[in-house]
C-alpha cells in the first residue's frame, strides 16, 4: 500500500470537474479543460453566444467575485472547546462558533449528502439589521481579528443603507456562497426553509431558482407573525414574513404530514355506530363531466335523488350502489338527505398536507418567541432580547414537513441566533421520540449590552441550549445524551502553517521561509486539546459526530479509531512523537484502514514496514 502525506487541500470545485470529467472526458487534455472540445460535446444544449442574444436572469454587481468566492477553500479548522456543552461525549448536537461562510466549507468534506433539512433566518437587509460584510481575500483573518484571536483591530459586521448603490448587491454577494454550499449539503431528499420579508423576498427567490433549480420550488410560505395591528405603521402594518421552500431534488422529496388538530379530529363522528369508527361526510357530486356520472338513485325512505344541473355523481351507478351495500353513503339521520360519501379517520391519512398559510394560532408569533427566550434567557438588558428570534412552534412546524422521526435526520442552521432551531429539535424529538440531530452555526457577534456570563450571541444560544435540556432531562428522566446534549466548536486557523508567497530577491530570507516550513505543523499544535486531532477528522471527510474509541492494546501509544456509517473506511490517529516498535507490529489494519501519524514519528524503514501493512499516511 501507498505512503501518502496528510495536506490541508481541499478545493470546492474537486468533485464538480471529476463529474464533468466523467460525462466529457474528451474535454480534457493535460488536467485542463478544453473549451472548443467541451462546446462541441454539449452541443444544442449551449445558449446562443451572439453578442445582441439576452438572457434572463439576476444580476448585481460583484455576481461575479461571490461565485468565485464560493470555490475559495478555506484555511480554518473547527477546535473543540471542552466543558462548553453538556454530555460531550454522547451527543451527536453540535454548537459552532464561527463565521459560517468559513464553516460551511470546513464542513463540506464530511457532511455533503448527509443533511436531512436546513432552516435560516439569515438578515433581512432592512438598512438597520447587520449583514456580513466579507471581505473576499483573507475572510478567516477578517474573523479573527473580529474575535480577538489574532492581533490587529477587527472590521465589525456593518449595516446597509438604502441610499448605497449596493444595497442589494450586498446582501446578495453575502448569500450567493453560503446557499451553494448549503445546497451541496443536502441529501437529495432534503428541502432548505428560509425565513425572509419584503426587503429581499423577490430577489431571494430569483437567487434560489439558479442555486437550487427553480424546478425545486416548493412553495413560498406567508407567516402570520403578528397578532394585532401597529397602528403606528406609516403605511401598513407588515403583519407576515415569508418563509421560501426549495428541495434540493423536488422529483424525490416527500413533505411530512402534518399531524390532525383536536379540532379537526372533532369534526370526525359515528352516529350510525359504524364499527369501523368516527366518519365524516362529503359531496359526491362535481361539475367536471362524466359520462358515467348521470343517473337516479333511491334513499331508504324511498325518496328519489337526481344528480342537480350542470353536476355529475363522481361514480358510476354501479360503483355507487357497491359503496351503499358497504354502508359507506350516507342518507341522513331519516334517509332523507342528499347522499354524501362516509370517510372513515381511520382510513384517511395520518395527517394532512401542509398549506401555504401558516396562522399565528398555528405556528406562534413573534411575541411568543421572545417570551420563549426570556424563559430560558434572564436578561438585565431587554435591549439584548433578539427582535428577530422565531417561536419555536414555527421551527416544529417546518420539523415536521422537513424531517422524519423514524431517521438519524440533521438539521442544519447556520444563521442560528439565540439558537431557537436546536431549542425545537429538542423538544419535537422530546415530543414524538425522534432522534432527530441538529448542527447550529453562529458568529460571535457581542450583544447590544454586556449580560453576566454572556458576552455575545453564541453565549446567548448555548446558555438556552443548556437550561432547556435541564429541563427536559428534569421532566423525562432520561439521560441519554445522544439527543439530549450538544458539544461546542470554534472556528479558528489550521494547525498547518499557512505558505505565504515570497516576493522580494534576498537569498537569506527566501532560506529562511524554506526552513520555518520545513515541519508543517504550528508550533503550539499540542497545546489545543484535540484540535489536530479534529482537523485531522475534517481533511479525511468523517463528520463531528463519528465514533471515536481509544484503542486499549496498543499500551505503549495513544491510538484512536474513527468510524463512521457513511464510511466504509476507518482511522486509526496516533499523534505520539515517537511510535513504539511494539505499536508497529501489533498495527493490523485492513484494506479499510488508513493510520495515520507524524512524519516525524517514525523512520523510513518504519515507514516501509508500515506500508506493508496498509494505506499510511504521515503529516
Amino acid at each position: 500500500m501507498p505512503h501518502e502525506r496528510l495536506r490541508p487541500e481541499y478545493h470546492f470545485d474537486e468533485e464538480r470537474i471529476d463529474a464533468l470529467r466523467e460525462i466529457a472526458p474528451e474535454a480534457f487534455a493535460d488536467g485542463k479543460i478544453n473549451w472548443a472540445t467541451l462546446k462541441e460535446a454539449l452541443g444544442t444544449q449551449l445558449e446562443d453566444e451572439e453578442a445582441d442574444t439576452e438572457h434572463f436572469g439576476l444580476f448585481w454587481p460583484g455576481k461575479r467575485e461571490a461565485r468565485r468566492f464560493a470555490s475559495i477553500p478555506s484555511s480554518g479548522t473547527l477546535i473543540p472547546t471542552k466543558g462548553e456543552g453538556i454530555d460531550e461525549k454522547s451527543t451527536n448536537n453540535i454548537y459552532i462558533e464561527g463565521e459560517n461562510l468559513e464553516v460551511l466549507k470546513i464542513l463540506r468534506k464530511g457532511y455533503t449528502g448527509r443533511i436531512r433539512m436546513i432552516y435560516i433566518d439569515p438578515p433581512y437587509n432592512t438598512g438597520n439589521d447587520f449583514i456580513y460584510d466579507d471581505d473576499f481575500t483573507e475572510p478567516l483573518q477578517e474573523y479573527l481579528k473580529r474575535t480577538g484571536q489574532i492581533d490587529g483591530e477587527g472590521r465589525p459586521l456593518t449595516t446597509t443603507k438604502r441610499a448605497d448603490g449596493r444595497y442589494h448587491s450586498k446582501w446578495l454577494s453575502m448569500m450567493y456562497p453560503r446557499l451553494r454550499l448549503a445546497r451541496e449539503l443536502l441529501r437529495n431528499d432534503g428541502v432548505i426553509f428560509i425565513s425572509i420579508d419584503d426587503n429581499e423576498v423577490a430577489k431571494l427567490r430569483h437567487l434560489c431558482d439558479e442555486i437550487f433549480g427553480e424546478e425545486n420550488f416548493i412553495a413560498t410560505v406567508i407567516w402570520q407573525k403578528v397578532f394585532s395591528p401597529k397602528n403606528t405603521a406609516a403605511y401598513f402594518s407588515e403583519d407576515h414574513d415569508y418563509v421560501i421552500v426549495y428541495a434540493r431534488q423536488k422529483s424525490i422529496w416527500e413533505p411530512g404530514l402534518i399531524p390532525r388538530s383536536e379540532e379537526n379530529i372533532g369534526r370526525y363522528t359515528n352516529p350510525d355506530n359504524d364499527e369501523r369508527g368516527p366518519w365524516m361526510s362529503g359531496a359526491i357530486q362535481a361539475r367536471n363531466y362524466y359520462s358515467k356520472g348521470q343517473y337516479e338513485v333511491q334513499g331508504p325512505s324511498g325518496k328519489t335523488h337526481k344528480n342537480p344541473k350542470g353536476t355529475y355523481w363522481r361514480f358510476s351507478k354501479e360503483r355507487f350502489l357497491d359503496l351503499d351495500a358497504d354502508n359507506r353513503i350516507w342518507w341522513g339521520a331519516d334517509g332523507n338527505n342528499v347522499p354524501r360519501l362516509k370517510r372513515f379517520l381511520s382510513e384517511v391519512k395520518e395527517g394532512v398536507v401542509p398549506q401555504t398559510l401558516w396562522r399565528y394560532e398555528q405556528v406562534g408569533h413573534t411575541q411568543e418567541a421572545k417570551e420563549e427566550l426570556l424563559k430560558y434567557v434572564d436578561f438585565e438588558h431587554t435591549e439584548n432580547v433578539l427582535n428577530s428570534v422565531k417561536p419555536t412552534r414555527l421551527l416544529r412546524y417546518m420539523l415536521q414537513i422537513g424531517t422524519s422521526t423514524k431517521e438519524n435526520d440533521i438539521i442544519l442552521d447556520f444563521f442560528s441566533g439565540s439558537a431557537p432551531t436546536g431549542h425545537a429539535t429538542l423538544l419535537q424529538n422530546f415530543e414524538d421520540g425522534g432522534n432527530r440531530r441538529f448542527i447550529l452555526v453562529q458568529i460571535p457577534e457581542p450583544l447590544p449590552r454586556e449580560e453576566p456570563r454572556l458576552r455575545t450571541i453564541s453565549d446567548l444560544g448555548k446558555r438556552r441550549l443548556s437550561n432547556v435540556i435541564s429541563e427536559l432531562k428534569t421532566l423525562s428522566n432520561n439521560e441519554n445524551g445522544s439527543s439530549l446534549g450538544f458539544k461546542v466548536y470554534v472556528l479558528s486557523k489550521s494547525h498547518y502553517k499557512q505558505w505565504q508567497n515570497y516576493q522580494g530577491n534576498n537569498v537569506e530570507e527566501l532560506e529562511s521561509l524554506f526552513e520555518e516550513h520545513s515541519t508543517p505543523l504550528i508550533d503550539n499544535w499540542k497545546t489545543i486539546e484535540d484540535g489536530l486531532f479534529t482537523e485531522i477528522l475534517l481533511l479525511e471527510g468523517f463528520p463531528l459526530d463519528s465514533s471515536i474509541s481509544e484503542l486499549q492494546e496498543y499500551s505503549k501509544n495513544s491510538v484512536r479509531r474513527v468510524e463512521c456509517t457513511f464510511h466504509e473506511s476507518r482511522l486509526l490517529i496516533c499523534l505520539d512523537d515517537n511510535i513504539d516498535i511494539d505499536t508497529i507490529n501489533r498495527l493490523d489494519l485492513d484494506e479499510k484502514d488508513t493510520f495515520i501519524c507524524l512524519d516525524t514519528a517514525i523512520d523510513d524503514q518504519t515507514k516501509t514496514t508500515l506500508a506493508d501493512k496498509g494505506l499510511i499516511k504521515t503529516i
